[in-house]
């Protein structure tokens, strides 16, 4: 019996080990960074001492920058790998190798090979050079898209946020309110383009209310139903405290809901971005959408790339505020889920 618990596997140690994938650390950052940095140079020296078959004005600039950060990744390996900063950020190790050959595979079949031809597939300098040369008319754009993107998407937070709560609050308005939301909320926003471009003085005021639109819905379902599921069990307990209505909605119902909220706030937030730009794109005269689709009827594609990256680095920075703003509201539920 005792040889048989001798030679017996090592349970914990199974136990410990079974999900391997998720217990295998990043690689040291100095390790990860000094390729990253190596990468970085190559491509750096690769970009400048390699001619252009067509000559790019931005090329100098997009070298210098690739040996910049080569430089700084390289510094960071050697002495930051003992601060607390570089150990952060040692994740993106990897994605930092990766990036580097990536843009410089892009460089070499681009400019200076040509193997995927212009205008489909311009080099990394001319985005560059839209970025140097243009940047006037994108953050014109970027202020106009925010503008009708914020108060959009405060008024159809705001309002899906009421609603919802009086659908799942109340019987009445749940009876009243509750077929008309499954009704007229699946409907895309999109599709009141017409109504709302008719109803309304502006093509901005039209785009708001489209924005609104989208926004709510999701915000407005999620809320009603983190409301209706609330155990009944504590609203039985603040009452014997003498809570009132008001105190019971407010102090227990809300609260409760409010993982289901931020669910919903997301899933708006997320139709609100489409809907901007297909507002833009429709009636308005500037913005990322109208940007965008005066390159495409340019064939200005690196105008059109450009835009590109500009739009998801702003709508992935906007999720993630709002997962910042979740995670202090909700610290109690910050590990759940994460952005």
């Amino acid at each position: 019996m005792n040889d048989i618990a001798h030679h017996a596997p090592d349970l914990p140690a199974i136990a410990a080990t079974a999900d391997w994938p998720a217990a295998r650390e990043a690689p040291p950052f100095w390790t990860t960074g000094a390729v990253a940095a190596t990468v970085w140079l190559a491509g750096s020296a690769i970009n400048y001492h390699w001619p252009d078959l067509s000559p790019w004005a931005r090329t100098p600039l997009l070298a210098m920058a690739q040996g910049a950060l080569g430089v700084l990744l390289l510094g960071a390996a050697i002495f930051g790998g003992r601060t607390r900063q570089v150990r952060y950020f040692h994740p993106a190790g990897r994605w930092l190798v990766a990036l580097g050959a990536l843009l410089t595979v892009w460089v070499v079949l681009t400019a200076k090979t040509a193997l995927l031809p212009l205008p489909f597939f311009p080099p990394p300098q001319s985005i560059l050079e839209v970025y140097t040369d243009d940047y006037a008319r994108l953050l014109e754009s970027l202020w106009y898209s925010a503008w009708l993107l914020v108060p959009g998407f405060v008024a159809g937070a705001l309002a899906g946020f009421g609603a919802g709560v009086a659908i799942g609050w109340s019987r009445t308005v749940h009876y009243w309110g509750h077929p008309i939301l499954r009704i007229v909320g699946p409907l895309p926003a999109t599709a009141w383009l017409p109504v709302a471009f008719f109803f309304f003085p502006s093509a901005n005021s039209a785009s708001i209310f489209l924005i609104a639109l989208s926004t709510g819905f999701p915000v407005a379902v999620l809320t009603a139903s983190g409301i209706s599921g609330v155990n009944s069990a504590y609203y039985d307990i603040a009452r014997t405290l003498g809570a009132n209505e008001r105190f019971l909605i407010a102090r227990i119902a809300i609260p409760a809901a409010l993982p289901s909220v931020f669910v919903g706030l997301f899933m708006g937030l997320g139709a609100s971005f489409a809907v901007l730009i297909v507002a833009e794109m429709m009636g308005v005269k500037a913005g990322l959408g109208f940007y965008l689709q005066w390159a495409q009827g340019w064939a200005a594609y690196a105008n059109l790339y450009g835009v590109l990256i500009l739009m998801a680095l702003l709508f992935s920075g906007l999720i993630s505020l709002l997962f910042l703003v979740r995670d202090r509201v909700l610290a109690w539920q910050k590990e759940l889920v994460r952005w």
